[in-house]
């Protein structure tokens, strides 16, 4: 699965549902296979070919410095004669992942660097912690699926029935989430808790995804580019309405921000997972109605609709 995949399908999946709510460190292996910087080439060659990998860590007292790969296993060897150390040809400039992250940035990482896999680090303290391929998020996906299959054999979700027992001319359930700028260490929480009171109130999981995946990117916005705002849920008989409201910079061209790939977050936020730029459009393909309005220096109000 790609990041474009997300743009291509007009209905949510729940595959694309658990992107948005797994951590990467629900699906990396902890058990790691690494070489530090004084190890020889040779040696890398030896637990390359034992344990079929394609590249390792480079681990010095414990912090992560580098990865060496295959193909700097082969430019040393046309080089030398294998005795060479791993820090003569080991690469510095390493990519990483955050073990808190959700899998979403990670598929958008392997895309963009198109690599076999990430280290994964511990944001605060930035000790490696575990390292994840392709191959462990397809499996993680499949166990979520399988237990979702589980479940689904013992309970069957129905419509919202509560409100046919609530007797009013209109009958609205309300939410409120507070979003504090910056704050990526609980970035997207408000949106699982969102979930998990949709799914208690009988929303069809097929709808639930789509306004999840939605409410995320929204949450995301106002994480990264704003100084903090609100997430309002309206749930209604028929109907889920979100709005992201926030006092922040503003958009000064809407028609560009919803292009895909457009962003304008920095690079320290790019590098943190955030800010790919596919927020605006994938709210757009999740929900039934959208309607953006923003004005510069003043603040950004979003508001988006599922019908159930």
């Amino acid at each position: 699965m790609t990041s474009s995949d997300l743009n291509q399908t007009p209905e949510a999946t729940r595959t694309q549902e658990l992107i948005y709510e797994v951590r990467v460190e629900e699906a990396m292996s902890r058990e790691v296979i690494t070489v530090e910087p004084e190890s020889s080439m040779a040696e890398v060659l030896g637990i390359l070919k034992e344990k079929r990998l394609t590249g390792t860590p480079v681990i010095k007292e414990g912090d992560l410095v580098g990865i060496v790969s295959i193909a700097d296993l082969i430019r040393s060897l046309l080089a030398g004669n294998g005795k060479q150390l791993v820090k003569q040809w080991m690469k510095t400039n390493v990519a990483t992942l955050f073990a808190d992250e959700p899998l979403v940035h990670a598929v958008r990482k392997f895309e963009r660097y198109r690599h076999g896999r990430f280290p994964v680090v511990d944001r605060k303290t930035g000790a490696m912690v575990g390292i994840l391929s392709q191959g462990d998020i397809l499996r993680n996906l499949v166990r979520h699926l399988e237990m979702d299959f589980r479940q689904l054999e013992v309970r069957r979700y129905r419509p919202c029935d509560w409100f046919e027992v609530l007797v009013s001319d209109r009958t609205t359930l309300t939410m409120h989430y507070c979003i504090k700028g910056g704050n990526f260490d609980h970035a997207g929480e408000a949106s699982s808790q969102l979930k998990r009171n949709l799914h208690a109130l009988g929303i069809s999981p097929d709808f639930a995804r789509r306004i999840c995946i939605a409410s995320y990117e929204a949450e995301m916005n106002l994480v990264v580019f704003t100084e903090g705002g609100e997430l309002v849920a309206c749930v209604e008989p028929r109907k889920v309405t979100i709005n992201a409201v926030d006092i922040g910079p503003g958009i000064p061209d809407i028609e560009l921000a919803m292009q895909p790939g457009y962003s304008t977050a920095p690079d320290w936020v790019r590098e943190l997972g955030f800010g790919a730029g596919m927020g605006l459009p994938n709210i757009k393909k999740c929900s039934d109605e959208m309607k953006l309005e923003s004005k510069v220096g003043v603040g950004t109000n979003l508001q988006f609709t599922v019908h159930t």
